[in-house]
């Protein structure tokens, strides 16, 4: 299933996306798509639906994130060897973490606003595992059971802020609207191998990233494993996995984002982000 969530900001309804790439309305089904509606009962219960019996919904309207509960949005840094290369780091010996704070996550064509004083934010095409089941000390072979879906995230970055104030990355990861997720939750027995998923950004129309999740350092069940030894994942959690080569810092010499610049980035089968840049004037 493609599931999301659809209307005026903190008005969205639930829906899902048809085979024929149609929006339907789930709103007389369920309340909202939140944990419950992940948890692998709930999951089993929304696919004894059939899509063609719910209604159409006319329009293109807003698209939000598409599913609520998100109570970590865990990342995982230099996840690609050849991003790792770009930046100038080493390549790690185990996942690096941090967290993104919940209130940067924003719809996937919402804008995104350039924080105070901000001077190299840039883009990151991202791969996002959400949370179906409590996972704690979950094994390897058994960790994707633990997994509702995946989705489209933009892991917009605040270079200064994340890398020359300091040692924590959270400060450049956390601003408002630096969350992009979407446009669908597309669930895990419609994704068959989420390491063979090809991943893409473009910048003002020129494609800037090209990527496989077939070439990161940690694959997705490693990581749903390696975290659950740090901290308990509970359901709508989301891990972001890192981006391919591409980004702005990257660039000789380096290119970020500014007022009026658009970005438009993908992954096969799990939808396209669209997003402006503004900037803040407040």
């Amino acid at each position: 299933m493609k599931l999301v969530r659809y209307g005026r900001n903190g008005h969205e309804k639930p829906g899902l996306i048809d085979a024929e790439g149609r929006l339907r309305d789930l709103s007389g089904t369920l309340h909202d798509i939140d944990q419950g509606t992940l948890s692998p009962q709930g999951l089993r219960t929304l696919a004894r639906i059939r899509p063609e019996s719910l209604p159409l919904v006319r329009g293109k309207p807003r698209l939000g994130v598409p599913f609520t509960g998100i109570g970590k949005f865990v990342g995982v840094g230099l996840n690609y060897r050849d991003h790792a290369k770009e930046a100038g780091m080493p390549i790690p010996a185990e996942p690096i973490l941090f967290m993104k704070a919940t209130t940067c996550i924003s719809g996937p064509s919402d804008p995104i606003v350039l924080p105070r004083g901000s001077v190299k934010s840039d883009w990151e095409v991202e791969l996002g595992i959400v949370i179906g089941s409590a996972a704690r000390y979950v094994p390897v072979e058994k960790a994707l059971n633990f997994v509702a879906g995946y989705c489209v995230v933009n892991d917009v970055s605040e270079r200064e802020y994340q890398l020359e104030r300091g040692t924590q990355w959270d400060k450049g990861k956390g601003c408002d609207t630096f969350g992009p997720i979407g446009p669908w939750l597309v669930t895990r027995d419609e994704v068959k191998d989420p390491q063979a998923l090809q991943l893409w950004l473009e910048l003002n129309g020129q494609r800037v990233q090209n990527g496989s999740t077939g070439t990161m350092i940690f694959g997705c069940a490693e990581l749903v494993s390696y975290i659950s030894r740090f901290m308990t994942l509970l359901p709508g959690d989301v891990i972001t996995t890192g981006t391919p080569p591409g980004v702005g810092t990257g660039m000789k010499p380096p290119r970020y984002l500014k007022a009026g610049d658009t970005l438009r980035l993908g992954i096969d089968g799990l939808g396209v982000q669209e997003q402006r840049v503004i900037r803040r004037d407040d």
